[in-house]
């Protein structure tokens, strides 16, 4: 039975939503505390781009290059606060399975924060990722309001 309740390596899910910039600033916050590692898990969403523009190549550099330059923004916000390792993970797809399936073998972490509502509507009103990755997740994971 576990009795350190403290978490080494943290992966957090960003995007532009409330909750999801609460669930970053949490993390942070956390990853200093506890001396812990973060990694920024950021997902380029294929519901958000539609066919003509998947097939266009140079807007699929332009979106992933966005997203790189945002993820930078949020390493060095992190840094700033003076959680010492940050990491980024980008990856394009459904975003609760790319970070349940990938990102977290991938950064090898044990604690997943995530915002309870993404910024689609549609996602809000059927249900979110939140629910599928704390469902599916072998990891703990808080979901943050």
């Amino acid at each position: 039975m576990k009795t350190d309740y403290s978490f080494k390596r943290i992966l957090v899910g960003v995007e532009n939503s409330e909750d999801a910039l609460k669930a970053f600033h949490y993390a942070v916050h956390r990853a200093k505390l506890e001396k812990s590692s973060l990694t920024l898990a950021l997902v380029l969403e294929d519901e958000d781009i539609n066919t003509y523009e998947i097939l266009d190549k140079d807007f699929l550099k332009a979106a992933r290059d966005n997203l790189a330059k945002q993820a930078e923004d949020y390493r060095q916000y992190a840094l700033d606060q003076g959680v010492k390792t940050v990491d980024i993970l980008i990856s394009q797809g459904n975003p609760g399975e790319v970070i349940v399936k990938e990102f977290i073998p991938a950064s090898n972490a044990d604690l997943l924060i995530i915002g309870a509502k993404s910024r689609s509507r549609i996602r809000h009103y059927f249900g979110t990722q939140a629910s599928y990755m704390a469902k599916n997740a072998e990891i703990a994971v808080l979901v943050y309001r």
